[in-house]
């Protein structure tokens, strides 16, 4: 049986209660076991040198997760992308393109060319040819990998990790037992610790998640930040402000890794959202789904229909009928460690020849 996103949830984090919850645990953690152990194998053969990472002839930053599912690490990326722009830094990305199909560009890629239509982006499972390639072809000067803490192949010189404030640490167990896709010894590797949605939870929290974190990485600068919606985005280009949809029912629906963020930034927003449909990350919307959206939001009254920007750039191709569809585009605040996080992606071209 497959689960969706919110019922994997429930029986992760004990939500679910009662003989089938504690049965579907106790056969996810049988699978945990052998799943953590080549993990850390793996990263044994890469922290003791037995097993080579390549380095290119630039400065890599990695911003990637220790959990799997959505951190916000989207606005992250353009954010470090935009200060070294400012810096006159000629920036490629690179990532390994999961979720795409062949010859396209996966989700992130798409919504990314819109918040960074200046900055190449090549997707490749080897990243290490992309970054080569970008180098050679592009003129890169820094490359910025994208989800890229478990991929240590291509050596990086600023590893940038991203705990989302809701779920840290991924309910304390390894995939897929839990949410974590290593254990979280991995985050002796940090140089940056960054806490997303970091206004989600309260004062005493966010110093529990830093003590734990820190005490893992002390070495590891400590950021927070909070996504803060600043328009809508429609599927043809289109911007509106927040504004305009407060007041309408609506129909929300999100294909991302952590719904409880999108539904956190809903509310910020002020909307009436009579009902939120989940589908998996990386979901491959088609017509089909385009055409069923659009007769449930019909159905359920809604005057408009309201998504992540991930979510619609993978719908702009479809037709919602009368209804119109709007992305909720999301900006970056770090209220935390700027000033020291901006020092430390200000040292790379020295730290590009360790």
């Amino acid at each position: 049986m497959i689960l969706s996103p919110a019922e994997f949830r429930a029986i992760v984090s004990g939500r679910r209660r009662g003989a089938s919850g504690a049965l579907a645990r106790c056969l996810l953690a049988s699978v945990e076991v052998p799943y953590t152990l080549a993990v850390r194998w793996r990263n044994y053969g890469y922290d003791r040198g037995y097993t080579p990472a390549t380095r290119v002839a630039v400065p890599v930053i990695s911003v990637g997760n220790l959990s799997m599912g959505g951190t916000g690490k989207t606005p992250l990326v353009a954010w470090i992308a935009g200060h070294l722009q400012q810096r006159g830094m000629q920036v490629t990305l690179v990532s390994r393109g999961y979720g795409a199909a062949a010859g396209e560009q996966n989700d992130e890629a798409l919504e990314l060319a819109q918040k960074l239509p200046g900055v190449p982006h090549l997707q490749n499972p080897d990243r290490v040819a992309a970054a080569q390639q970008a180098i050679a072809e592009l003129g890169a000067q820094t490359i910025l990998l994208d989800d890229g803490f478990q991929h240590r192949r291509l050596a990086r010189d600023l590893d940038i990790v991203l705990l989302d404030a809701v779920e840290p640490f991924g309910f304390e167990h390894v995939f897929p037992r839990g949410t974590l896709r290593e254990p979280l010894s991995g985050l002796r590797r940090a140089d940056v610790i960054a806490l997303s949605r970091a206004d989600m939870v309260d004062a005493a929290e966010r110093a529990r998640i830093r003590a734990i974190a820190l005490g893992y990485a002390p070495q590891a600068a400590w950021i927070e930040m909070r996504h803060a919606p600043v328009r809508l985005r429609g599927s043809g280009g289109s911007e509106a402000s927040l504004a305009s949809l407060v007041g309408q029912p609506l129909a929300a629906f999100c294909g991302i890794g952590n719904p409880a963020g999108f539904r956190h930034t809903l509310v910020e927003c002020g909307y009436n959202v009579l009902e939120l449909r989940e589908f998996p990350d990386h979901h491959a919307y088609s017509a089909a789904d385009a055409t069923a959206l659009s007769a449930w939001a019909k159905q359920l009254g809604a005057g408009a229909l309201v998504c992540t920007h991930k979510d619609l750039v993978k719908l702009a191709s479809y037709d919602f009928g009368p209804l119109a569809a709007w992305a909720v585009e999301i900006g970056l605040e770090i209220t935390v460690g700027e000033e020291q996080f901006t020092a430390r992606l200000d040292q790379l071209p020295l730290a590009a020849t360790k």
